[in-house]
């Protein structure tokens, strides 16, 4: 293996042949986009769940990248998962400039982005050696490293595509401008290419709602058959209300909390949005209320936002569960969404009152008005949020109710059981 080796640090390993039951285990190839640990963001949280439930029936061989160096830290509890392990790093400079040349050789700009030889070397590796017989792709550009491998290719592929990105970079192209309009048109229309070709090659296709699905499949007729919805869930011992929770909050503070990866531009959309759009009207009304940024990684714009009067932009936190155990509300002001909000289930989770957009709503089996709150407007979603500040009885109300519906709906037992019958057929 010394053959894949470069300067930063990668890590490849092999195990003996994990056993179930007295039976050994079938090969998986599992190739994810992102180190599937910690699972502390909507990626991780769902590409984990299933490296950790199909590592059960299956010996995994994951291939992943890691592009946050504090992750490294990460990498050894990835072990107990896997039989080989290979992570490389993905330096943002380096990857960037690679995909600047996705314009010259004709295809989207996050295949490019995330091309890399040492990890299409250690495939062919396992595909040639180990010759697993099945496949899971977290993220389609992750594909590429099975598209053309011919009869080398396991038996059976599910890709798990998530959300319809090439739909994503329809609607940030439908808000910009100049150049940037043109960049963003042109990726949408190149990612729709590769998700067609995936969808038609891969055994089966999914994606994280019904809405996901039934747009994809309008999106790709040819593969309609093949394309299947298996939502998130959500783990609700973790996310539960606990009286034990150290309080984040200045006392009388009245928090309206977002939760979040502050370089994400959906993310950095929808506080920037309620910061100055909708929260100085809840302001004026409530002085105690205070509007709280809570994620890694905050963007140029989010820091800003730390200088307007009654916000917060904390950075990254070693947990999000004390920040929505003690907040009066917890806001998803999204315009820009794509698939299921694990935010909004973790505050539900929480017993916490939620006020979102409809595209906060997407793929989330909940009542508005009984569950959470649902605005389209700045004004609407002002009133709503005041409310609650209001009344908070009718806060704690809403926060058991949504509790109760993720204790009903929301366990990953029986999604993650839809993959892995995909996989074995």
């Amino acid at each position: 293996m010394a053959g894949f080796k470069r300067t930063a640090p990668w890590l490849t390993m092999a195990a003996a042949p994990p056993r179930a039951n007295g039976r050994a285990l079938d090969d998986l190839l599992f190739l994810c986009h992102r180190i599937p640990y910690p699972p502390d963001k909507g990626d991780k949280i769902r590409s984990f769940a299933m490296l950790r439930h199909l590592s059960r029936s299956w010996r995994v061989h994951l291939g992943c990248f890691v592009d946050d160096p504090t992750d490294w830290q990460h990498v050894d509890a990835l072990r107990r998962y896997c039989a080989r392990l290979c992570c490389l790093p993905l330096v943002k400079s380096r990857a960037t400039l690679r995909s600047a040349l996705g314009l010259w050789r004709g295809t989207s700009l996050g295949e490019a982005y995330f091309r890399d030889p040492v990890l299409a070397a250690w495939t062919g590796d396992v595909l040639r050696k180990v010759r697993p017989r099945a496949a899971f792709l977290y993220s389609s550009v992750m594909a590429q490293y099975l598209a053309d491998a011919g009869p080398l290719r396991p038996d059976r592929v599910v890709m798990d595509f998530v959300d319809v990105d090439s739909d994503k970079w329809r609607q940030y192209a439908a808000s910009a401008r100049g150049p940037a309009r043109w960049l963003y048109r042109r990726e949408s229309r190149r990612l729709l290419e590769a998700e067609r070709r995936i969808a038609l090659w891969a055994e089966a296709s999914v994606l994280v709602s019904p809405a996901e699905a039934e747009l994809f499949r309008r999106l790709a007729p040819a593969a309609a058959g093949r394309i299947h919805a298996v939502s998130n869930g959500i783990d609700h011992a973790f996310f539960a209300p606990a009286p034990g929770l150290p309080d984040p909050f200045a006392p009388g503070e009245r928090a309206l909390v977002f939760t979040g990866a502050m370089d994400y531009r959906p993310n950095i959309d929808a506080v920037t949005w309620f910061a100055h759009d909708v929260f100085p009207s809840i302001r004026a009304a409530h002085a105690a209320a205070r509007f709280v940024v809570v994620g890694s990684n905050p963007a140029p714009e989010v820091r800003r936002l730390a200088g307007l009067p009654g916000l917060r932009v904390t950075g990254r936190v070693p947990d999000v569960r004390p920040y929505l155990a003690h907040a009066a509300v917890a806001v998803a002001p999204l315009r820009l969404a794509r698939g299921l909000q694990n935010k909004v289930l973790e505050a539900m989770a929480m017993g916490c009152a939620v006020v979102t957009t409809p595209q906060g709503l997407e793929g989330i089996d909940a009542q508005p008005g009984r569950d959470l709150l649902v605005a389209a407007t700045a004004p609407r979603l002002a009133e709503m949020a005041g409310g609650l500040l209001a009344d908070p009885k009718a806060a704690r109300a809403m926060g058991e109710a949504a509790r109760r519906r993720i204790l009903e709906g929301y366990g990953w037992a029986d999604k993650l059981a839809a993959v892995a019958g995909l996989l074995s057929g």
